[in-house]
């Protein structure tokens, strides 16, 4: 895959993707999303990937989901997100999310300026969500006349039903305050504009030191219980941990870590 609308890097067990169409805020068009499904296979299916850092190129918004001007071009019919035949149609945000495309490497994302709409298929299956103090959510589609379902529902798995329902009925009308999705658990962490990329890689590296099986097993079981009842998924869990912990073959040895009198940061 030649990447146009994406950039990637790897360096050191870290793989970071960054959305790269600033000049159209970076939405997304036909071709991130096939580039997107390439790179979260071959993230997926490379070794040397134990952590993903998303994050979309400087400007005023991480992403204003999809490119509407672009895919509604009569001129250009081979740009539309969403084909013409309802039984052909499929959910165009299902490429963008690692979940979805079946990776199961952990991800920080690091959010900044705006994030509308179709940005939460991003936002919704990463696992260590921070923004700017400058980021702002909301999601427009009410607004012009569009129903709204796939992207609040994502979020109603981070957010809380009741500010899910406000966010999508007021569209463009109120905007999700950085602090504010703090307190929602939207996001974990609140940094500046400046110290947001840095601050992703930091947190990126610490977990890719960790041993891949054991983070990629826990991320795998705790998104997938979310598909389950609750007594189901209790019942589920013992064999992720039997798959991703063989019995006798201990991953890392716990005495020498604790034996290097390691400084742990506090949140």
């Amino acid at each position: 895959m030649e990447y146009q609308a994406i950039i990637v890097d790897h360096v050191d067990r870290v793989a970071t993707v960054t959305i790269n169409r600033p000049q159209a805020m970076n939405s997304f068009n036909k071709r991130m999303l096939d580039e997107f499904a390439y790179f979260w296979r071959w993230a997926a299916e490379t070794e040397d990937v134990h952590c993903i850092v998303l994050r979309a190129a400087k400007g005023r918004a991480f992403s204003t989901g999809a490119d509407v001007r672009e895919s509604t071009d009569p001129e250009k019919p081979e740009n539309k997100i969403v084909v013409d035949d309802v039984w052909l149609a499929a959910d165009p945000g299902e490429k963008l999310g690692p979940k979805q495309m079946r990776c199961w490497k952990p991800v920080v994302c690091a959010i900044h300026g705006l994030a509308a709409g179709g940005a939460f298929y991003w936002i919704s299956e990463c696992d260590v969500v921070i923004c700017s103090d400058d980021a702002t959510f909301f999601d427009p589609h009410v607004t012009y006349g569009m129903t709204s379902a796939l992207e609040p529902i994502l979020a109603s798995y981070r957010m809380p039903l009741g500010d899910v329902l406000r966010m999508v009925l007021l569209g463009n009308d109120e905007r999700i305050s950085a602090h504010t999705a703090l307190r929602l658990g939207l996001v974990t962490e609140v940094t500046s504009q400046e110290a947001l990329w840095d601050r992703a890689d930091e947190l990126a590296r610490k977990i890719a030191a960790k041993p891949s099986a054991a983070t990629q097993g826990s991320v795998r079981a705790i998104w997938e219980s979310l598909d389950m009842p609750r007594g189901i998924a209790l019942q589920t869990a013992l064999k992720y941990c039997q798959l991703g912990n063989p019995v006798g073959v201990p991953q890392v040895d716990r005495w020498e870590i604790m034996g290097k009198g390691k400084q742990f940061e506090t949140r």
